[in-house]
């Protein structure tokens, strides 16, 4: 399954946020494949693609970061899957 992760950050937390991304790559955990990552230059919010079987997992990753960032996680459906679930 895929999911959408957008992300925004208070501007206090600009610097340790940056710190542990240069430190951790912010790479997903095991069993999640991140497809792409966007950051909005000059902004505080991004978003992240993701695929994986396991919504633990994506939220282990999200609950990682939690302490300085607010995410809003939510699956997403292909055009394909979503002609399927028209019918």
């Amino acid at each position: 399954m895929i999911f959408v992760i957008a992300w925004t950050f208070k501007p206090e937390n600009r610097d340790a946020i940056q710190a542990r991304f240069k430190e951790t790559g912010g790479l997903p955990p095991e069993g999640v494949k991140m497809l792409g990552r966007w950051h909005g230059i000059g902004t505080n919010k991004g978003v992240v693609v993701a695929e994986s079987n396991d919504a633990v997992a994506v939220a282990k990753w999200a609950q990682g970061w939690s302490d300085l960032m607010s995410f809003d996680v939510y699956p997403a459906l292909t055009d394909e899957d979503t002609v399927k679930a028209f019918s």
